[in-house]
């Protein structure tokens, strides 16, 4: 697989989106106060398909702590992602039963929060050197109202995957805007019906989202201390006519994949049934293995100028303190520990995750050649969901890709769409 630049100008827990969870009620879950630097850390993380790789790294990372921490012992314990909701309620009622640090991903961040469940450590990252190598973009997916609730410990962004011999085949130059990428995909499904142009589908929200911000479009604006729903902007509607016309019989028909998520998008280049496709750093692993390989590169998915890069959902997992811990200065010694540049690389170099800090991007990008387009991708800018508890019923109620698919199925207009969609999007921002 390669990384190819545009030629015309000039030449991504396999980590799935964590699912958004019901935020738990809020409780008080103060500790007793007592800041031990003795006894038993205990750190959540969540488990994985294959947790061998990430056993032994953590393993090691434990033994350096404890190496350097007389009288302390670090107890790991691996948690499901699908339970993760009723583990972190039943850990923020009960802060005796409840971990000192836990890894969490960070579109639940907001509804921890507002449950008490974790602890602002801004105040003790201020100082942390390895902080200053992460982008600010990055950096806030930790953060809710002004306070930073823990480190990016890694990140899944997505970039554009497509089929060199297909578009060597028909003469098709790399896209170099997303109005390019349209039409590539059109070609492709003119001269090859049987295939996708490119496989995206309308339930993929971190697909189309780059088409809303690439346009300077967004999801919703803060204003004050609330959110207001801002998909009914012609800036954002822009982006949601363009991603119509990938959802149309001319690139992928609707009756494909009006009602197709971000997995099975990807599924269908992989099984060799599209030309293109909006996949992660996550899925390099499962394209290299598959028999389109050999006949696959990878770019930043551009924007709407040639040059540009879209903006890409910067997905992924986060190492926080729980606010009822008794070991405050252990656990963030240890998060910090975790969370900085030697485990980072050991991280990526075990399980393929996308560091958080700009300094082992780099190094990454240097030695390997299929992450580049990706840590490209994030040097160019990221976003993130509204930082908001709402988020989870918006997200489990799916208002912006029913918005995607009223469009695509012909039902609504893009006006009426993004009218309904906004009012949808208040009413649960209302509701916080």
């Amino acid at each position: 697989m390669r990384y190819r630049r545009p030629i015309r100008a000039g030449a991504l827990l396999g980590l799935a989106v964590l699912l958004a969870a019901c935020a738990p009620a809020q409780t008080d879950n103060a500790g007793t106060g007592e800041d031990s630097m003795e006894g038993t850390l205990r750190v959540w993380l969540f488990s994985e398909v294959d947790q061998e790789p990430k056993e032994k790294v953590v393993d090691d990372a434990v033994a350096e702590f404890e190496a350097a921490h007389e009288g302390v012992q670090v107890e790991i314990q691996y948690i499901p992602v699908d339970s993760r909701a009723e583990r972190f309620q039943g850990a923020f009622n009960d802060p005796s039963s409840a971990p000192d640090v836990a890894e969490y991903g960070n579109t639940d961040l907001a509804g921890y929060v507002e449950a008490g469940g974790f602890a602002d450590i801004s105040e003790e990252l201020a100082g942390w050197k390895p902080g200053e190598q992460m982008s600010d973009d990055v950096a806030a997916t930790a953060r809710v109202d002004g306070g930073t609730y823990g480190v990016p410990w890694f990140l899944g962004v997505r970039a554009l995957f497509y089929r060199t011999d297909v578009f060597e085949d028909l003469g098709i130059d790399t896209p170099r805007t997303l109005e390019e990428v349209v039409e590539a995909g059109r070609t492709v499904r003119k001269e090859k019906p049987d295939m996708l142009g490119l496989s995206s589908g309308g339930a993929y929200t971190y697909g189309f989202l780059p088409f809303i911000w690439a346009h300077g479009g967004d999801i919703a604006v803060k204003e004050g201390g609330s959110y207001t729903a801002a998909v009914e902007s012609a800036e954002a509607k822009a982006g949601l006519e363009l991603y119509s016309q990938v959802l149309s019989k001319d690139v992928c028909p609707p009756q494909t994949c009006a009602q197709m998520t971000g997995n099975e998008s990807v599924q269908n280049f992989i099984a060799g049934k599209a030309a293109m496709t909006i996949g992660g750093n996550f899925n390099l692993n499962a394209v290299e293995a598959a028999d389109v390989a050999d006949d696959t590169a990878v770019i930043p998915l551009p924007g709407t100028e040639p040059g540009s890069v879209a903006p890409a959902f910067a997905g992924g997992n986060n190492l926080g303190v729980l606010s009822g811990t008794d070991h405050h200065t252990l656990s963030v010694e240890f998060v910090q520990l975790l969370a900085g540049k030697k485990y980072q690389q050991r991280m990526y170099e075990a399980m393929g995750n996308l560091p958080t800090l700009g300094g082992v991007q780099s190094d990454v990008a240097a030695s390997d050649a299929d992450i580049a387009p990706f840590v490209e991708t994030l040097e160019s800018g990221t976003r993130f969901v509204p930082v908001t508890g709402a988020w989870a019923s918006i997200d489990a109620e799916g208002v912006l890709p029913t918005m995607v698919q009223r469009v695509a199925s012909g039902d609504a207009s893009v006006d009426k769409a993004a009218g309904d969609a906004a009012a949808s999007l208040d009413e649960s921002f209302g509701g916080e």
